[in-house]
């Protein structure tokens, strides 16, 4: 079923490659193993036969295993050479050193999982040799790595159609015994995490139902004990492709009653012992094996209710998080909540279709401006550095949150975002669309002071703080062209259209500074709300109007406590500048004299070169405004 389901051989491998982190690697192999010569592979395992013949095995045996498994993508494993790690593993004679028995369980594994058809002889023969070894051994070695492959090896076991009824149960009990009596250890083997997961997966995908809902209540559970695993972005990532591993092959292989067992205990009424990320990454895997599945006629009724159970509690999830944090402003300091924000926005980033439904909505909305792009936390603490308060900032923040997935994922995460917009209620729209519009003015006006006190000291945090911003930047643009897509239209009154125009043109104002690039949806999204203002005199008017004034640009008073200010350096303000003074003459016509004179002519004796580039053509339309202008009281400002 893996195979066919997944295209995947080694799960753990597969599992590695879809958490995001690039330092997820077992100590015993790597996912990309060297090829070694048909030589040098022939040469281990002579040496591993001879530790048989003679009794004894020396440090050249133990690398001989090392190189065998450095080939592990192309080494096969055979059924002789199966007997061979056998006889190793139980012989009485043999002392064999504790870094020797995960190594020789890899090998196992690479020839269950590569044989075709492993013979049920060997494999029933081999799940004994494994009980006695993690038996007799496991309690007094206390390894982790002996923990983690032993698990791997028990689900693959389980899994594997040619081993027998009673050997895939005893292989299904001690592995949950392992993980209800160990689970410790998975706290000191983060890099095999990976390898205990796919265990799991295979345990449950195994024909015996009898333990399906013990090791998903250990998968799910286990991160919530005091002494368990503490869990992050990579292992969520992980338990989210592990169940859709896992439910894809149910889907495929039509195995409806795991799939129901799955939706009324996991979905329906979970054990409160789950913690909640984990419960939403698995809800999220098992809706992305809906979306990719094709499903016959006889399983729509449980994939129906499969798909609706899953968003349910994807949303459960997110209303309580909500309800427990309000706007989500104050968790700056609060790892668990950021923590399951990050996987609610990773999990629809990868889950595929979801309907539309206000909690999730307001959880996007609210995981971009604070997670995704957490500028108004890292400007806060740049800014108490600026007062020598340099304990509030590591160095090194900003670089790993670019390195992040929750960063790297923001154009999935947006996407999301506004087709949840899309087809949201009117007031939820108004709310996130205020929650936007206020992130840009927010976003300007402390750039600015972190720009300022930055420049020409950290140049280079500058510029990864920028690079956060420039991302933010696309997010609103993509946003911005949803909202006109749906408000510019008769169905809105043209106050609305008006509102929503003018609302766009000023958020696009503050982040000018961050538009690196000629961006189709930003062409796109200003000639629509250009025109829309355009044709409305108030509109043109109360856009003009929220230019910063002449007072607040060249003596800002949230600046003057900060750095010695000088507004011709300021280019954030600039770029704000520019951005009005490319606008203004489209709509020129529909100006108040009273307003050209207080708003504008004031910005043109502070930017004359910029003004006049950009309003030469509609000199004609401008002379009669400079009747308004009192040259007297600008040149005494």
């Amino acid at each position: 079923m893996a195979r066919q389901a997944n295209n995947t051989l080694f799960l753990e491998e597969w599992l590695r490659s879809n958490s995001g982190s690039t330092s997820c690697s077992t100590s015993i192999t790597t996912s990309h193993s060297s090829s070694l010569s048909a030589r040098a592979i022939i040469q281990a395992w002579s040496e591993l036969r001879d530790s048989l013949q003679h009794q004894s095995f020396l440090p050249n045996y133990l690398q001989a295993l090392k190189i065998l498994l450095h080939s592990q993508t192309s080494l096969h494993v055979a059924d002789p050479q199966a007997k061979l790690l056998l006889s190793i593993l139980s012989s009485q004679n043999l002392l064999l050193p504790v870094e020797a028995y995960p190594l020789l369980l890899r090998l196992l594994y690479i020839w269950v999982r590569k044989s075709f058809r492993p013979s049920s002889v060997v494999v029933d023969s081999a799940v004994e040799v494994l009980t006695k070894v993690l038996d007799s051994n496991f309690d007094a070695t206390r390894s982790p790595e002996l923990f983690a492959e032993g698990v791997l090896l028990l689900g693959a076991f389980a899994f594997v159609p040619s081993a027998s009824e009673s050997s895939k149960t005893i292989c299904l009990e001690l592995l949950c015994r392992l993980l209800d009596k160990e689970y410790k250890l998975i706290s000191s083997i983060h890099e095999l995490i990976p390898d205990v997961l796919a265990g799991i997966g295979y345990a449950l995908c195994s024909s015996v139902n009898a333990y399906y809902i013990r090791i998903l209540d250990a998968l799910l559970g286990i991160w919530g004990k005091d002494d368990g695993p503490q869990g992050n972005v990579s292992h969520g990532l992980m338990i989210l492709h592990l169940f859709d591993w896992i439910m894809f092959g149910f889907i495929k292989s039509h195995s409806n009653e795991k799939l129901q067992k799955f939706c009324e205990e996991i979905l329906e009424t979970p054990n409160p012992k789950y913690v909640p990320f984990a419960l939403v990454m698995a809800t999220a895997g098992a809706l992305r094996a809906l979306n990719r599945s094709i499903s016959s006629g006889h399983d729509l009724q449980i994939i129906s209710r499969l798909r609706i159970s899953a968003e349910n509690r994807i949303e459960f999830v997110a209303q309580d998080l909500i309800a427990s944090t309000g706007d989500f402003s104050g968790i700056g300091n609060d790892g668990k909540t950021s923590f399951l924000l990050q996987c609610i926005s990773l999990a629809l980033a990868r889950c595929g279709s979801v309907s539309s439904r206000a909690p999730l909505l307001i959880s996007l909305a609210s995981a971009l401006l604070v997670e995704v792009f957490p500028l108004q936390r890292l400007y806060a603490r740049i800014l108490e550095l600026a007062h020598g308060n340099y304990s509030k900032m590591n160095p090194s923040e900003v670089k790993e949150h670019l390195d992040s997935v929750p960063f790297k994922e923001a154009g999935a995460i947006s996407g999301v975002f506004c087709n949840q917009y899309v087809s949201a209620d009117e007031e939820n729209k108004v709310m996130v669309e205020n929650m936007i519009w206020h992130f840009c003015q927010d976003l300007y006006l402390r750039h600015r002071q972190v720009a300022l006190v930055l420049r020409g000291k950290e140049d280079e945090l500058l510029s990864d703080i920028e690079k956060i911003a420039e991302s933010a930047f696309l997010m609103v643009v993509v946003f911005a062209l949803a909202v006109t897509k749906h408000k510019l239209n008769p169905k809105f009154s043209p106050e609305s259209q008006m509102e929503t125009s003018v609302s766009i043109l000023v958020s696009f104002s503050c982040v000018e500074y961050f538009r690196r690039m000629r961006l189709p949806e930003y062409v796109e999204t200003i000639r629509s709300v250009v025109v829309s203002v355009q044709e409305n005199e108030n509109a043109c008017n109360s856009f003009v109007e929220s230019m910063p004034s002449y007072a607040d640009l060249t003596n800002p008073q949230e600046l003057l406590t900060k750095v010695e200010y000088r507004w011709f350096n300021d280019e954030v303000q600039t770029a704000r500048i520019l951005f009005y003074l490319r606008v203004i003459p489209t709509c020129i016509e529909q100006l108040h004299g009273p307003v050209f004179s207080k708003v504008v002519a004031p910005t043109m004796f502070l930017y004359p070169n910029i003004l006049l580039k950009q309003l030469i053509r509609f000199t004609g339309k401008l002379i009669p405004y400079m009747v308004f202008v009192d040259f007297g009281s600008l040149l005494q400002v």
